[in-house]
């Protein structure tokens, strides 16, 4: 048989690589040749690199909505991704390339495009990163996660399929996780994940409040890289962890509730576990907005509660927490009914389809 091709990329934050590792991780042991375009530094190259799977680096500029002079430079710099990203492609002759999103992308897509290669975005947003909306011109075909996004893109080739959710985390130990965190079964397991690179103002409440929150709860703090905090290594049941990536699946398995960013993937994930959360999305002044509508999103469905980080305090802290635990029947019933799509079959599918067409 015929081996099948595809190039992956997508990077910038973890929520731009996990969704694509989920379906690497669903093809590797089949009939492809995978390999993986992302930056020369970022988080992409680290999650890549551990599959085994062949990386190729390449220079991209920052896309930003603001008047900056490193924009006059990010033009070069992206001239130059794509003129890399093209001799790559010609090197690898991949049936298809497909996009994640994040900033990197788009000298791969504008080469694909200038190739013939087939191009598949995913967007996992309600609203699109400004990478998915200068590159869906060149697409073949649109994914979204969100039902509300479609009318975002072109009609005529955008797909909702959901969020491609890692298989593996669906299929943790309770009995594992608790064990390798060193916890008990009388009190919940609150995990804390302010994302791959971690939130300051979450990791300082948490620690700020850690007294109180001990005597209800034992913590999993993802807290980013390079936050640990040495003072709190030997607390009882508090447990501090840059990024987590194999036992993720066991610690989540044994979480019983989960305060979050707002990111589409990670709080797909928990809504698959039904782990009823707390979602303090980034503000405006940090993003485009996209995890505030996440948020609202899942709040509306019954799924969560939002806090603002502008209205986060150790009183609401404790408000939120005790929304949840009171709730947490009814918000695992509302999150049992949701409609779950297997997205990573779908798209795999999807992927077969248009090579062998």
């Amino acid at each position: 048989m015929v081996k099948r091709s595809v190039v992956f990329t997508g990077g910038g934050s973890a929520g731009h690589v996990t969704p694509n590792i989920a379906i690497i991780k669903e093809i590797n042991n089949q009939d492809w040749e995978i390999n993986y375009i992302g930056s020369k530094s970022g988080i992409e190259k680290d999650l890549i690199t551990k599959l085994n799977i062949p990386y190729h680096p390449i220079n991209s500029g920052k896309l930003r909505r603001y008047v900056d002079f490193e924009n006059v430079i990010d033009i070069f710099r992206v001239f130059r991704g794509c003129k890399e990203a093209r001799s790559i492609l010609k090197k690898i002759k991949p049936d298809l390339v497909f996009s994640k999103g994040g900033f990197v992308t788009v000298p791969v897509i504008v080469a694909a495009k200038t190739l013939k290669i087939p191009v598949f975005i995913h967007e996992s947003d309600i609203t699109p990163g400004l990478a998915n909306k200068i590159s869906k011109r060149f697409a073949t075909k649109i994914f979204t996660t969100f039902a509300e996004t479609k009318q975002f893109f072109p009609e005529h080739k955008t797909k909702v399929v959901g969020s491609p959710i890692r298989r593996e985390i669906l299929n943790g130990s309770i009995k594992i996780g608790k064990r390798y965190l060193g916890f008990n079964d009388f009190k919940p397991v609150l995990t804390i994940m302010g994302g791959s690179l971690g939130a300051k103002k979450i990791n300082d409440l948490i620690r700020d409040n850690l007294d109180l929150l001990l005597q209800n709860y034992q913590i999993v703090h993802l807290c980013g890289k390079n936050n640990i905090d040495k003072s709190l290594i030997h607390l009882n049941n508090y447990k501090q962890f840059e990024y987590v990536n194999e036992e993720l699946s066991d610690i989540l398995a044994a979480t019983d509730f989960v305060i979050t960013r707002g990111g589409s993937n990670a709080i797909f994930e928990f809504l698959a576990l039904r782990i009823p959360m707390i979602i303090i999305p980034l503000g405006l002044e940090q993003s485009r907005g996209d995890q505030i509508l996440n948020a609202k999103s899942f709040e509306e469905k019954g799924y969560s509660i939002t806090v603002n980080e502008q209205d986060l305090s150790a009183d609401k802290l404790q408000e939120s927490l005790a929304y949840l635990l009171k709730n947490k029947h009814k918000i695992r019933e509302n999150m049992r009914t949701a409609s779950q799509f297997n997205a990573i079959s779908i798209l795999v599918k999807e992927m077969t389809d248009i090579i062998q067409s």
